[in-house]
């Protein structure tokens, strides 16, 4: 532990930890575009400057560590000035469409802007203007609203392990690329959405099939169905209809999502999709309630069992089940029909 004082306040913290990290243990939140928790320290966005005492200039609180005796300003108004700066050269280079972008309510420059008090650029000359990249069957790419934080292009080499994008050009004509600049569908990317789930502003937006607000959706976390992993994830519902996923930070999955997991939920809303027990009466299928349903399984498994042993039956289960489901089904077969004839459709 290491003694260090924060706004006046005298602190201890964990050594080795930056001033972030420290300020957010003891309650201090500071503003940060580029910082990711399971990423490397980056400071490409610069607006979680502080001031140190003993040091001249502003310093990135992301990627300084803390020392025994250190002294940190982190709302000082000169640090306060110089954040309001930054986002003024940022959101001078943005476009202006707060009211009908997807993003807002959700995007943290639009967040940042309000607690700092801009309200337009004051920086008036070229903007950028790059054509929107929409070739990517699942999201779609705004180079003119990506303010250059870089979380996409890490998140994409060094946990998703694609690199399917990075920065090109230097200066005002630097941005986010595939390589050799040909569009999404070109590259190597895999269509996790993982780069999507990071972007604080509008740049990389899902493609719905209808509008919705930030607001009107509730998040309902859940574990995907697609494969046994285990990933943790949170349905985004409006009204009574699933209108998107985003990842949810689990052991399994440590905020990452694949292609399914992400993006292939549609089918949750299709009409033709049970929701009921069907009993077949007289040739045809009808609803039935569960109890219905469970109790002609048990007498039909009872009368089999009984008339021609436990090896008459034999059971197939999905890999679209989580582990423990597999394994309470192996379970079922094995210790309370008495059979081994246990098979799985992923050893294919």
């Amino acid at each position: 532990m290491v003694n260090i004082k924060i706004n006046g306040i005298d602190y201890q913290v964990e050594d080795n930890i930056s001033v972030l990290e420290a300020c957010r243990a003891v309650g201090i939140e500071i503003p940060t575009l580029c910082n990711d928790d399971r990423l490397q320290p980056h400071a490409a966005c610069r607006l979680c400057i502080v001031e140190v005492e003993g040091k001249r200039g502003f310093e990135a609180s992301c990627s300084l560590k803390v020392w025994d005796g250190m002294a940190v300003e982190t709302h000082s108004p000169r640090v306060m000035k110089a954040r309001a700066d930054i986002l003024d050269l940022l959101f001078s280079n943005h476009p202006e469409d707060c009211l009908t972008c997807e993003k807002s309510g959700d995007c943290k420059l639009q967040d940042y802007c309000f607690e700092y008090g801009v309200e337009k650029g004051s920086y008036v000359g070229e903007k950028k203007d790059y054509p929107v990249d929409y070739s990517n069957h699942f999201y779609s790419y705004d180079p003119n609203k990506c303010i250059l934080c870089g979380r996409c292009v890490r998140v994409c080499s060094e946990l998703q392990c694609t690199g399917a994008i990075g920065l090109e050009g230097r200066g005002f004509s630097t941005k986010v690329s595939t390589p050799f600049d040909m569009g999404l569908a070109q590259s190597t990317c895999v269509s996790c959405g993982n780069c999507v789930a990071v972007c604080p502003v509008g740049a990389l937006m899902p493609k719905r099939k209808e509008k919705v607000r930030y607001w009107d959706m509730e998040k309902v976390k859940t574990t995907c169905s697609y494969c046994g992993v285990g990933c943790q994830m949170e349905l985004l519902i409006k009204g009574d209809k699933v209108v998107g996923v985003e990842p949810a930070d689990g052991k399994a999955n440590n905020g990452l999502l694949c292609v399914k997991g992400r993006f292939a939920y549609s089918f949750v809303n299709h009409p033709d999709r049970l929701k009921t027990p069907l009993i077949k009466r007289n040739g045809r299928f009808e609803e039935a309630t569960w109890d219905e349903a469970y109790n002609l399984i048990v007498d039909r498994i009872n009368g089999i069992k009984a008339d021609s042993g436990p090896e008459a039956f034999a059971g197939l289960t999905s890999a679209r089940c989580t582990n423990e489901e597999n394994y309470i089904f192996q379970k079922l077969f094995r210790a309370v029909i008495g059979t081994n004839n246990v098979d799985h459709c992923a050893r294919l």
